[in-house]
């Protein structure tokens, strides 16, 4: 009765106005007597009329640049994907695709698509849009800067890290001596080109080089921390001296900048004297996310917009102020996180690849069309690679660390990135590079950041020191190695149960490990060690409350599949236990659908439809990841797909196949260790026509006769399962059952797939 009186009521409502606003505009259309209105549609006609409708929408300022969002996106997350593939930071890949869609190459080929995507009068709003993300990203970076163990660990890091400045410095302006008169745009003063080719030439990237550690798991040691250091204390100082630079610019003479300087420096003491400790008060009051409410963040934004807007009016840039306002943000790494989280994917996803994009609109490759050019491009590249490689290396050798070390601080403190596009767009914006000077710097900044990666590896193999992520502890070769893989906690404890109920007695002669990857790309420098601390304390509490001993791994990884199969193989494991992953639906009409349009959005599974790898496992209820895991692994593979796992005293383990008899070796584990009650499914009669299956079970029955039933049951009922609290199966047998759409898979318990 409610609906009815409801659906009355709308009908009423809906339909008695609507025959209002009709009245209206009939009565309303007689008012225009006497105004000479002229009908555009009677002229042009209707589908004419709305063409031109279409098209003056295309080519309003907004449709113009959301398309060039989307496009940029695209294509920069593509470029991103296939650097990452080949191990080199993200970061250039997207770099390269901001050159890709310039005039180096899509304007080149295809010029009037090129002039269509990024009509000249857009490239303002691209340009302040792409400020805009930069002035978030700078806030991050600031932010990201571990303050307090640049103030412990100091000495060494200014050492190496000022030197890495003032030679390649000195050598930038020694260059700029030599191609002033060729190169400098008509009217700049030798100078403000000196200053400026000298501080491009000593810049570090310190977020690319951050991930650049932590993917390589180096993180933790000596030369890690201190070349994080090393970098943080360069981007402060770098960060300064662009702001003096900038100043002398734009005042014209070093004279005239000593008031901008002046004026800086208050600047900056008004921001650490007082500024500072008014938001440390505030993040004292609101440390947690429910007290961080929208009046608050605003408090801390508007820190953010005023900075930035100060440092741009004394005439320092406001990416400087944006710099400085992370910086001073309160210490708290929770609270930092809080921001970063909010700030960072907007900045780094969305409005970071549009200064890719606007940079490579400017990188015109085409001007350097001789080998004169191409000649100075290597000089530069030289320069650069000379004074901040060399630098660095002969700084930190100086200071006493060995040469294999001060190399690799020399490859670190070498990679540009970011970074140097960035002071790049400020000299081009400021008139002082040349077209042609900022296409070989940025030439130059990819070079530097590219090689990093092969540097590193290249010292590595000289200095004969492969690196391996196994501790020497669990490299044992003797006793029983169990690898349980997680990506959260719950999932982590449920493995854990599985590993303990078959080695739970056999504690001397067996070893549990449990490890966790993190994705680079979700993790911040500063919140490694806490990160890995939160992750791993319900685990260890686990491993108490069972009593069983376990090692801990950690890596932040670039390539998680790639990561977790090399450690499992090189520590030469005999089992390793993982969660399945989202794609449980697979082999059923949903689960078709789900992984074409899996494939199409993940290039990776797209690439493995394409080269039929992925026929290695058709009809296999698992996503990429495991499957990728199952194909590359040299030990079993346990799958568990996790039901609420609580207890392991009840399990089934049905025999499909003769291959199946190693399954019997699980169910003498669980008896023994663990005391489990093992019911075993003979519903093919596979056990009676195979002796091994058969001599097996008697074995088993000799040492335990109450913990073992056979049943010859065809079809496995829902009352049985529902007693069992895990079912054990094969890899092979669990694809039969998947591909027959066998009714019993859907009133399973936790299930543990396993692949000899």
């Amino acid at each position: 009765m409610k609906n009815f009186k409801s659906s009355l009521f709308y009908i009423l409502i809906i339909g008695g106005f609507s025959s209002l606003i009709y009245a209206i505009i009939i009565n309303g259309k007689k008012l225009e007597e006497g105004q000479n209105i002229v009908s555009n549609t009677k002229a042009n006609g209707h589908w004419a009329d709305f063409v031109a409708s279409m098209m003056h929408n295309l080519q309003s300022p907004l449709s113009i640049l959301l398309v060039q969002v989307i496009t940029i996106i695209l294509v920069a997350r593509f470029f991103g994907w296939v650097f990452k593939k080949i191990g080199q930071p993200s970061v250039v890949g997207e770099i390269i695709a901001g050159i890709v869609l310039g005039p180096s190459l899509l304007g080149m080929f295809f010029p009037e698509f090129s002039g269509m995507l990024f009509p000249k009068e857009s490239l303002g709003n691209l340009q302040f849009l792409s400020q805009i993300g930069l002035i978030l990203f700078m806030f991050v970076i600031g932010m990201e800067l571990d303050l307090k163990a640049l103030r412990n660990k100091a000495h060494d890091a200014v050492v190496i890290s000022h030197a890495s400045i003032i030679i390649p410095f000195a050598l930038g302006m020694g260059l700029a001596f030599y191609i002033y008169k060729s190169f400098a745009p008509a009217g700049v003063e030798f100078t403000s080109f000196g200053l400026f080719l000298g501080i491009s030439m000593s810049i570090t990237a310190f977020p690319v080089l951050a991930r650049i550690v932590q993917e390589r798991n180096i993180h933790k040691t000596k030369l890690g921390t201190i070349v994080i250091t090393c970098a943080a204390a360069d981007d402060v100082t770098a960060w300064c001296i662009l702001a003096a630079v900038i100043a002398i610019v734009k005042a014209g003479s070093f004279t005239s900048s000593l008031y901008v300087i002046g004026l800086a420096l208050l600047y900056v003491l008004l921001m650490l004297k007082v500024v500072r400790p008014f938001l440390k008060r505030v993040a004292d009051i609101n440390r947690t996310k429910e007290s961080l409410n929208k009046p608050i963040v605003a408090i801390f934004f508007l820190t953010l917009l005023f900075s930035a807007y100060a440092s741009e009016l004394i005439g320092i840039h406001a990416l400087f102020g944006a710099f400085m306002a992370g910086a001073i943000m309160p210490e708290n790494t929770k609270f930092r996180t809080m921001f970063i989280e909010k700030v960072e994917d907007v900045s780094i996803i969305l409005l970071l690849p549009l200064f890719f994009v606007f940079t490579g609109l400017r990188t015109q490759i085409g001007l350097i069309d001789d080998a004169y050019l191409w000649q100075i491009t290597g000089v530069i590249i030289l320069v650069g690679v000379g004074g901040k490689f060399f630098g660095s290396a002969l700084a930190a050798k100086f200071v006493g660390h060995n040469w294999k070390d001060s190399l690799s601080i020399g490859a670190l403190m070498n990679t540009r990135g970011l970074m140097e596009l960035v002071v790049l767009n400020i000299g081009y914006d400021l008139g002082v590079l040349s077209a042609e000077i900022f296409t070989m710097m940025v030439i130059m900044a990819l070079v530097t950041t590219f090689m990093t990666g092969p540097a590193l590896d290249l010292i590595n193999y000289i200095f004969k020191t492969k690196t391996t992520f196994v501790p020497e502890t669990i490299g044992d070769k003797s006793k029983y190695k169990v690898l349980l893989s997680f990506d959260s906690a719950e999932k982590g404890k449920t493995l854990l149960k599985v590993a303990n109920s078959l080695v739970k007695k056999q504690t001397e002669n067996t070893i549990v490990t449990a490890m966790h990857l993190s994705r680079s790309s979700e993790l911040h420098t500063f919140d490694v060690k806490d990160h890995e601390k939160e992750t791993f304390l319900p685990i260890i509490n686990e491993s108490e409350t069972l009593n069983q001993k376990v090692y801990t791994l950690f890596k932040v990884s670039n390539d998680v599949n790639s990561d977790l199969i090399d450690t499992a193989n090189q520590g030469e494991y005999d089992l390793l236990l993982v969660g399945l992953g989202q794609s449980i639906f697979e082999g059923s009409l949903l689960g078709k659908v789900l992984g074409f349009t899996t494939s199409i959005m993940n290039p990776d599974r797209f690439i493995d439809k394409i080269t039929g790898k992925e026929g290695l496992f058709k009809n296999s209820p698992f996503d990429e990841n495991t499957r990728q895991i199952i194909a590359n692994s040299k030990m079993s593979v346990g799958i568990i797909v996790d039901k609420g796992l609580e207890q392991i005293e009840n399990v089934f383990i049905p025999i499909y196949s003769k291959e199946d008899a190693f399954l019997l070796e699980y169910a003498q584990k669980l008896i023994h260790n663990n005391g489990s009650q093992i019911v075993i499914s003979n519903a093919l009669d596979e056990v009676k026509n195979n002796t091994v299956i058969q001599e097996n079970i008697r074995s088993i029955e000799q040492v335990a006769p109450n913990h073992i039933m056979l049943t010859n049951e065809r079809v496995i009922g829902k009352e049985l399962l529902a007693q069992q609290d895990l079912v054990i199966i094969s890899l092979d047998s669990w694809k039969k059952q998947v591909d027959a759409q066998s009714v019993w898979l859907n009133n399973t318990p936790t299930i543990l797939i396993v692949k000899l």
